[in-house]
């Protein structure tokens, strides 16, 4: 008696189910990675005196400084504030990015992780 589908030895059938669940999951993927795009994320720095916007483009949107924070004697400082609330952006971006991800593998530790082979 032939097999009907799947692959030689075994998986009958079953192909079919995985790529329309690989489909489902890049749907969802992109339709994450949309909405992730359109979101802003803030990060201060120095007590609120820097505040860096961030798009999950991963683009700056917006630099806000308080009028105590510039000082031409000290540029540096204002310099590594600026660096600092940036960088906490891109790391709220990047977290967002990962917890949307986790969700949608349900932890798997990325595409393929877990499987033995």
């Amino acid at each position: 008696m032939a097999k009907r589908g799947g692959f030689p030895g075994g998986m009958p059938g079953n192909m079919n189910n995985l790529m329309k669940q690989a489909q489902k999951m890049q749907k969802q993927m992109e339709e994450n990675q949309r909405a992730l795009e359109e979101k802003e994320f803030t990060a201060a720095a120095g007590g609120g005196a820097v505040e860096v916007t961030i798009s999950g483009k991963r683009e700056v949107t917006k630099v806000t400084l308080k009028e105590e924070v510039v000082d031409p004697d000290d540029i540096e400082m204002l310099e590594d504030l600026i660096m600092a609330a940036t960088n906490e952006a891109l790391r709220k971006v990047d977290e967002e990015s990962g917890a949307a991800m986790s969700k949608l593998t349900g932890g798997l530790g990325g595409l393929g992780g877990g499987f033995p082979f």
